[in-house]
């Protein structure tokens, strides 16, 4: 009587381990992103594998063979969406010029000190730079503006502000309209006009998962108009590629660099636990003229993100 009753509660609490993972996992395959908590927990999909092994173990040792079975295909399910979403194809004609990105949330202007000396030592042709406030811009203007002189910036306290700083030269363009700023320019790279859009969508925090659903559909919409013609989209998407409203703008054509690169599952938040566990929210998005050959992600004090390097070279049409 004892072991029934061991192996009943072994059962559902198998169940209950199953049951919220395949809420989760039924959105992705629903290609959804549900309601709260399911865009939260999204995120860290691949990491549901934890939770399905140990409904599964359970399931073994309470003689559940239905639950087992409900395991093993949720597992197989998860192994499945673990794999790059998107195209990996590389542009086929001539290499026109080689540049290096950089885009880093500095969180309120925390990590702006920690910035500097990185772009520095990096010396990335084009910065993207999130949440970067007064102070941050005031800096950034002051320390790199003798090598970066080109800037394009939404001027903003907290989270708000954001500035795209360059070594080629700058046109202002048309930003993407969000509660926080996220400017737009178009680069001269060696004699190619270079559309630059930085991405800082507000995260989907719960009571604001339309606010972050709406505005990334603005970047989609963006993607969908310029993917013609040359273009980076680069910044703090506050989402990764389980996320249906994410994929939506690779869909219109655009590449994640990272993922070009072979680091299309390495963390970039939060960064206190990187890279043993994570999810990929900061990206650099290119359309087909680009190649990736390199992407690194960098820890800076003072920010919960880690910084995203990316070597693109920019070939002809």
């Amino acid at each position: 009587m004892r072991s029934t009753r061991v192996r009943l509660l072994g059962a559902w609490c198998a169940g209950l381990l199953l049951a919220g993972v395949s809420a989760v996992v039924g959105c992705r395959v629903a290609d959804a992103d549900g309601v709260t908590p399911v865009p939260q927990l999204l995120a860290f999909l691949p990491w549901l594998i934890v939770p399905t092994g140990a409904g599964i173990l359970v399931t073994m040792l309470a003689r559940w063979w239905t639950g087992l079975l409900w395991g093993v295909v949720v597992l197989g399910l998860l192994a499945w969406f673990v794999e790059p979403y998107g195209t990996g194809d590389e542009p086929g004609g001539p290499a026109l010029a080689r540049l290096r990105v950089l885009t880093s949330n500095v969180e309120f202007g925390w990590a702006t000190d920690a910035l500097i000396p990185v772009v520095r030592r990096e010396k990335p042709d084009l910065v993207f730079v999130q949440e970067c406030e007064y102070t941050c811009q005031a800096a950034v203007r002051k320390q790199l503006g003798d090598a970066y002189p080109y800037r394009q910036a939404v001027p903003g306290d907290s989270s708000v502000g954001s500035v795209v700083v360059s070594r080629y030269p700058l046109t202002a363009a048309e930003g993407v309209p969000g509660e926080m700023g996220m400017p737009g320019a178009v680069a001269d790279v060696d004699g190619v006009a270079v559309r630059l859009q930085l991405a800082h969508p507000k995260p989907p925090l719960p009571g604001q998962v339309t606010v972050w659903q709406r505005e990334l559909g603005r970047l989609r919409d963006f993607a969908a108009a310029h993917r013609d013609g040359p273009l980076i989209l680069a910044g703090d998407f506050n989402a990764s590629q389980d996320h249906a409203v994410f994929r939506r703008i690779l869909d219109t054509g655009l590449r994640d660099a990272a993922r070009l690169a072979g680091e299309d599952r390495e963390p970039s938040w939060p960064s206190s636990t990187t890279p043993a566990f994570g999810a990929q929210i900061d990206h650099v998005l290119v359309s087909k003229q680009f190649a990736a050959s390199d992407a690194r992600f960098l820890r800076l004090d003072g920010t919960d993100h880690r910084a995203l390097l990316v070597t693109l070279t920019l070939h002809q049409a």
